[in-house]
């Protein structure tokens, strides 16, 4: 991203969504170099720093959803200090269903040079391991949690011909099911548990069935859910 301003530049690093090995070599150098390191929760980014013995940067916060205009602040007077600061969540890149769209956003208007550092992602994982059609997509994020909120933004997508992917709580799992089954009809859809994780797995089916599966199945991790979109090979009525 280019820009007028020669102060600072800002490191947006995509972090791994499970297994630690899934780190970018420029990623562990970056975050070895950088004057400040901005991320969702200190005490998971100091995993990543000790696994690959990363020393801690002179100047190391937390950036997150509820300290966002305090913390985006401190930021904009390091870059215009003209230091490099990192910005990390927990898993993946930030700003995709994570904190960190503000302070990108605020950076790139306020002329600072920011930098994109890509990597695991939930969502391409999840994706070609449905099974379902990987040629076009669409990305909702979290879905909301009121029930009548959730099922307009379902009903979106009711004639879309993509592939829909999700991300979704574990406890809330098998209610979007259910009210996926319910708008979109019976198609093809697949739940993927930790994704790189120790006890990966991945649930392949119609809604109906997953939607039995999920109501009496205990689910904990992150879960990413992938439903067909409106083409009558992947329905069955």
């Amino acid at each position: 991203m280019d820009t007028d301003k020669q102060a600072g530049k800002l490191y947006v690093i995509s972090t791994p969504i499970g297994n630690l090995d899934d780190i970018t070599y420029r990623a562990v150098k970056l975050l070895g170099a950088v004057d400040a390191l901005a991320c969702e929760d200190t005490r998971h980014t100091r995993k990543i720093l000790s696994r690959y013995e990363i020393p801690l940067p002179r100047v190391f916060f937390s950036y997150h959803e509820h300290n966002e205009a305090s913390a985006g602040q401190k930021i904009l007077n390091l870059l215009n200090e003209g230091k490099t600061v990192a910005l990390c969540s927990d898993a993946g890149t930030p700003g995709i269903s994570d904190p960190g769209y503000r302070i990108i956003s605020n950076a790139g208007d306020s002329g600072y040079h920011i930098e994109i550092i890509p990597g695991a992602s939930a969502v391409t994982s999840a994706l070609p391991a449905s099974g379902l059609p990987t040629s076009s997509f669409t990305f909702k994020g979290f879905p909301p949690r009121k029930k009548g909120p959730r099922k307009k933004f379902l009903e979106m997508e009711k004639e879309a011909p993509h592939t829909l992917i999700f991300f979704e709580s574990p406890h809330r799992v098998g209610i979007l099911l259910a009210d996926a089954l319910e708008i979109l009809g019976n198609r093809l859809a697949a739940v993927c548990m930790d994704l790189t994780k120790i006890h990966e797995k991945v649930c392949k089916g119609y809604l109906e069935d997953l939607v039995k599966t999920f109501a009496k199945k205990e689910t904990k991790g992150e879960i990413t859910v992938i439903i067909a979109g409106n083409n009558p090979k992947f329905r069955n009525r």
